[in-house]
């Protein structure tokens, strides 16, 4: 093992700078990772632009691949050197507080939050709770795998709490790294699926990726289009536009779920008459815990869903953010820990 390693990390807010640090051991319960490659999130970039002064330098990343090179004492033995392994937005649970008692451990209060609380996978070393572990079956590639880790898990599990049933409508808006992964899901699930975007330069994307119907907000009235196929029963909302969200709630069908996945600062307005009129209900939903992770990740490869990527090497870190900023990433961007840069 190498005695430093090479990460990006934020010096200050909104900044990443490439340096050289010690490689550290495992503490107890904890395993070091040798990482492959890690997804780019939007939320990456709030923990590079909101990084607390408190935590700095912060490594961010937390759609992790790599394998296992050193093993902490009282790790589980189901973890081995050498074993790939991944790491989501959740550290791990802490196997005390009460939600862990209950079994709800993505809900856990006492896990690191990767990327922001803990370093993440921007590096080629990163550290990891064991309880925050997930295996990565064979048949993905550690760049394919990893953004299922985050955009994968957050909307597998949040269209399996729903409500929706085989040959029901759902409504996917926002066609981005967390929606293209919704439509593939959504179809192959049997959903009926309509797609919610802006611009046509998306529609035969969307359609490749499972859509059965392509609205063009610029174009139609989304509300209007899906209210004359019967209304949604689910509608995913992977956007942080309160405005663009609220404007598509009345397509809900009666009882039909808004479920929210973007995270924005704005107070999302919401038609108390429509929610208790219909018995309609909004619903948030976060990742998962590494069982469902895992379960999210055999479903993909039973399916053949998988992200669409772009890699791009560790040194390159700040470009990719940018990209992904811009809009321009189709649709996830992946750092790898070589050279090379390689699209899928």
């Amino acid at each position: 093992m190498k005695a430093t390693y090479r990460a990006m990390q934020v010096k200050t807010p909104g900044n990443l700078e490439l340096v050289e640090r010690q490689t550290p051991a495992p503490n107890p319960g904890e395993v070091l990772i040798a990482v492959e490659a890690c997804g780019i999130c939007g939320a990456d970039a709030s923990d590079i632009d909101n990084a607390d002064p408190a935590l700095q330098p912060r490594v961010p990343g937390h759609e992790v691949v790599g394998r296992i090179v050193a093993i902490g004492a009282n790790t589980p033995s189901i973890w081995k050197v050498g074993q790939r392994v991944g790491v989501g937005r959740l550290g791990g649970h802490c196997n005390e507080c009460t939600e862990c008692r209950r079994g709800r451990f993505n809900l856990c209060r006492n896990q690191p939050i990767v990327g922001s609380s803990c370093d993440g996978g921007y590096a080629e070393i990163m550290i990891a709770r064991a309880t925050g572990l997930v295996s990565i079956p064979d048949e993905l590639s550690s760049e394919e795998a990893a953004p299922i880790l985050c955009a994968g898990i957050a909307t597998f599990n949040a269209l399996k709490k729903s409500g929706a049933e085989p040959g029901d409508t759902v409504a996917v808006l926002g066609i981005g790294g967390l929606g293209h992964m919704a439509l593939q899901y959504a179809r192959k699930m049997g959903f009926r699926v309509i797609a919610v975007g802006r611009g046509e330069d998306i529609a035969a994307d969307a359609a490749r990726l499972g859509a059965h119907r392509y609205i063009d907000t610029y174009v139609e009235n989304p509300a209007d289009a899906i209210n004359a196929m019967g209304g949604a029963k689910a509608i995913l909302t992977t956007t942080a536009n309160p405005t663009a969200v609220s404007a598509l709630m009345p397509a809900l069908a009666p009882e039909g779920r808004l479920i929210v996945l973007g995270v924005g600062k704005d107070p999302l307005p919401v038609s108390t008459r429509s929610l208790v009129g219909a018995e309609r209900s909004i619903v948030g939903s976060i990742t998962g815990s590494p069982y469902e992770n895992e379960k999210t990740l055999d479903f993909s490869v039973l399916t053949g869903v998988r992200p669409m990527i772009e890699t791009m090497p560790l040194a390159r870190a700040e470009d990719a953010v940018q990209k992904m900023r811009s809009g321009d990433a189709k649709f996830r961007i992946v750092l790898t820990m070589g050279d090379q840069t390689d699209a899928h």
